[in-house]
C-alpha cells in the first residue's frame, strides 16, 4: 500500500457544518429553488396596485369617516359623531335604506330566474346558438353605459314605447319614471334585463352536469319539470351559489341607472334614491366627504355581513360533489 493510499484511509471527515451555516444553507437552497427575487419583481405592480390603489385608499377612507371634511379644508377630527347622525339624525338614510333593499330583494331573485331561464333553453343543439348566446349577452355589455339609461328614461316616460305598447291593448299609461310608486320598477327591470352575465355562468355550469343522470331519470318516466327540480337545480346549487352572491354585491353597488334616469336628484321624492347615489351626493354634491366615508364602510359592513350570511346558510341548500 502506498503512502497516499494509506493517508486516505487514516484521513479524518470533514467537521459538521457550524447551526449559522447550514441555516444559511438552507435559506440559500431555498430561494434557489423558489426563484430568488424574480417572482417578488415581475409582483411588484400587482403590490404597487395594491397598497396604492386599494388598501391606502380604504384606511384613508376609515379615517375621514371619524372626521369632518369638506375636500377644501383640512379634516377635523369629530369620533364617531357621522355614524350617530347618519343612525339618528338622518332620515334620509333610513330612506336610502329602505329603497335599496327593496331594489336587491326584488331584482336579484328576477334576474336569476330569468338568467337561469334562458340559460336552459340555450343548453340545446339549436341552429344559430353562438348568435343567440351573444344577443341575449350584448344587455349586460351595454347595460351599465350612460346611453342605455337615457334610453330607459325615455321609453317609460309619459310619451315612451312603453305607454305605446299598452295603448295597443286599450290600456292608459303614464309616466311611469316620475311616479313615486313605479320608479323604482324601472330600475328593476332594467336590471332584471342585464341578466347575460349571470346566464353565461349557468349555461357553462349546465354544460358540466352529467347526461347519464338525466338519461336513467327518463328511463324511469320522470317529466321535464321533474328532471329540472329534481336533477338540474340540486346539481346547480353551486353555480346558484355563485351567482346569487355576485349578484348581492353588484346590486348594492348600483349607481349610474338611479343617477341617469333621476337626473340626479334620486326623486321622485327620493324613491330611487340608492344608497350609491346617495353616497355619492353627500361627498361630491354637499361636499360632506367625512358623512360619505362613513356611509362608504357602513356599506361595506353591511355587503360583508350578507356575504357571510349566504356563506352559512349555502351549508343547507348547496350540494356539492362530495
Amino acid at each position: 500500500m502506498t503512502t497516499d493510499q494509506i493517508n486516505e484511509v487514516v484521513k479524518e471527515p470533514p467537521l459538521p457544518a457550524a447551526p449559522a451555516d447550514r441555516e444559511r444553507m438552507r435559506k440559500r437552497a431555498a430561494r434557489r429553488r423558489a426563484g430568488g427575487w424574480w417572482p417578488f419583481l415581475f409582483l411588484a405592480p400587482w403590490f404597487i396596485g395594491l397598497f396604492g390603489l386599494t388598501i391606502y385608499p380604504m384606511l384613508d377612507s376609515l379615517y375621514l369617516s371619524f372626521t369632518n371634511f369638506n375636500l377644501l379644508t383640512p379634516a377635523k377630527w369629530i369620533g364617531a359623531q357621522n355614524y350617530t347622525r347618519m343612525f339618528n339624525d338622518d332620515p334620509n338614510f333610513w330612506n336610502t335604506v329602505h329603497v335599496t333593499l327593496v331594489y336587491v330583494a326584488v331584482s336579484v331573485p328576477m334576474k336569476l330566474a330569468v338568467a337561469l331561464g334562458v340559460a336552459v333553453l340555450l343548453n340545446r343543439p339549436i341552429r344559430g346558438l353562438g348568435l343567440y348566446r351573444a344577443a341575449f349577452y350584448l344587455p349586460s355589455l351595454l347595460g351599465g353605459a350612460v346611453a342605455i339609461a337615457i334610453m330607459w328614461r325615455q321609453i317609460f316616460g309619459a310619451d315612451g314605447l312603453f305607454n305605446d305598447v299598452l295603448g295597443w291593448f286599450g290600456l292608459k299609461g303614464q309616466d311611469w319614471i316620475s311616479s313615486p310608486n313605479t320608479s323604482i320598477y324601472t330600475l328593476i327591470l332594467l336590471a332584471v334585463w342585464q341578466f347575460g352575465t349571470p346566464m353565461v355562468i349557468f349555461l357553462a355550469g349546465l354544460k358540466q352536469l352529467p347526461k347519464d343522470v338525466y338519461e336513467a331519470a327518463a328511463i324511469d318516466g320522470a317529466g321535464a319539470f321533474t328532471r329540472f327540480f329534481r336533477i338540474t337545480l340540486p346539481l346547480l346549487t353551486p353555480i346558484v351559489f355563485f351567482n346569487v352572491v355576485l349578484q348581492i354585491i353588484g346590486s348594492f353597488q348600483t349607481f349610474t341607472p338611479a343617477y341617469v334616469i333621476s337626473n340626479g336628484s334620486g326623486g321622485p321624492i327620493g324613491s330611487t334614491m340608492l344608497y350609491s347615489l346617495y353616497l355619492y351626493k353627500k361627498g361630491f354634491a354637499d361636499f360632506q366627504m367625512g358623512y360619505a366615508s362613513a356611509l362608504a364602510w357602513v356599506l361595506f359592513l353591511v355587503i360583508a355581513a350578507f356575504t357571510t350570511m349566504n356563506f352559512i346558510a349555502s351549508r343547507f341548500w348547496v350540494h356539492y360533489d362530495d
